[in-house]
């Protein structure tokens, strides 16, 4: 799509020729009237300028499509003339709605020009990149032509995972509510459910299926490999500064990504409910949900199911009596909160972690509570 115009420039230079020329020829002033006619045909040599500009081949592309937060994503624009002059250009690239200049040098003739620009990602979700917008100016700047390139594509910003070192050992809660901190091998039976389609038929346990008439499923887990649930405080009064809510995310995926590359079963909820995802091999439908998940108003905690509540890591802006308590119904629960710089310290059962940022504060759990 190709749109012509004049420039702010450009329409008061074709004003005041034409007002020149008009007065000239009515007071007869022929040096007001040359002056006026050399200003409009200056215009209409700008225009035409544009209008039999040499072509231009373009292509711009943005990699990558998926990225970490603060880690780098670049578009890039290559732009080529076969024309016999030089040609200027001004680009405008479309980030998330706003508009981002492209620095773009002369384009001679024959030469094919690499533009890279960084795209930022200082905040989490989905944004759209594009369409980007060339501008090709005339003689003396008094006409343009636009030309909007490059499709509109999405960038997804996910949260970054920080090297967390792993989790308590042994640590088992059993159905019944008995802490047990098993240091064998094997499995346990921590729970039955009803059967769905998909369901490894292996894992059906007979005797009760036999006695109930349905078809019950084992829930085994291997004692060293407890389960981990990380419950995220997405309540907005939580967090002083909308920032450490992205480092608080920060901390659960980069949790949620150590613990199931170590073979531990887990589980992210938030406190609102807007998520409540299970795995056991693969972080990317949990990193996927923290990059799209927002503050709520909502004001409240979810409550973890019994099955996983083994380790359980509550991460907020601050430590109140509700995720306190939460944390204390597990085998190992610990309350991870972002803003604050204090000693590590216990409340009743429940080892409080505190951490101006998402570094400091995986660092603080690999130093205190990973084994």
């Amino acid at each position: 799509m190709k749109a012509l115009r004049l420039t702010l420039r450009g329409t008061g230079a074709l004003l005041l020729g034409l007002a020149l020329t008009g007065v000239g020829l009515w007071w007869r002033y022929p040096g007001m009237t040359g002056f006026g006619l050399a200003l409009t045909a200056l215009v209409v040599a700008s225009t035409v300028s544009v209008l039999v500009a040499s072509p231009l081949t373009t292509a711009r592309t943005v990699r990558p499509r998926t990225v970490p937060r603060l880690a780098r994503c670049s578009g890039r624009l290559e732009l080529s003339t076969t024309g016999r002059w030089p040609v200027a250009l001004d680009a405008v690239d479309m980030v998330a709605g706003e508009p981002m200049a492209v620095d773009v040098p002369l384009l001679k003739p024959g030469v094919t020009e690499a533009v890279g620009y960084a795209i930022p990602t200082e905040r989490r979700g989905v944004f759209d990149v594009g369409p980007l917008t060339l501008r090709r100016k005339g003689v003396a700047g008094l006409a343009q032509a636009r030309t909007v390139v490059g499709e509109v594509v999405q960038v997804r910003v996910v949260p970054r995972v920080l090297p967390v070192r792993g989790l308590p050992s042994g640590a088992r809660r059993g159905q019944v509510g008995a802490d047990e901190r098993v240091e064998r091998g094997g499995t346990d039976l921590v729970g039955l459910r009803e059967y769905v389609p998909g369901d490894d038929l292996r894992r059906l346990h007979w005797a009760t299926s036999a006695r109930t008439g349905t078809l019950m499923i084992r829930e085994d887990a291997d004692p060293a490999r407890p389960h981990l649930a990380v419950l995220l405080d997405d309540n907005a009064a939580a967090y002083a500064d909308p920032a450490r809510f992205e480092e608080a995310v920060e901390v659960a995926a980069s949790l949620v990504t150590s613990a199931l590359e170590q073979g531990h079963p887990v589980r992210l909820m938030t406190t609102s409910g807007s998520a409540d995802i299970e795995e056991t091999q693969d972080s990317t439908p949990i990193l996927a949900a923290l990059a799209d998940l927002e503050l709520t108003g909502f004001d409240g905690a979810l409550t973890v199911p019994v099955r996983d509540l083994d380790v359980v890591a509550v991460v907020s802006g601050h430590t109140s009596p509700a995720l306190l308590l939460e944390a204390g119904r597990a085998a190992f629960g610990t309350v991870l909160v972002v803003g604050e710089k204090k000693p590590a310290g216990a409340v009743g059962s429940v080892l409080v972690v505190s951490g101006p940022g998402a570094e400091d504060l995986v660092d603080s759990w690999n130093a205190v509570v990973a084994r």
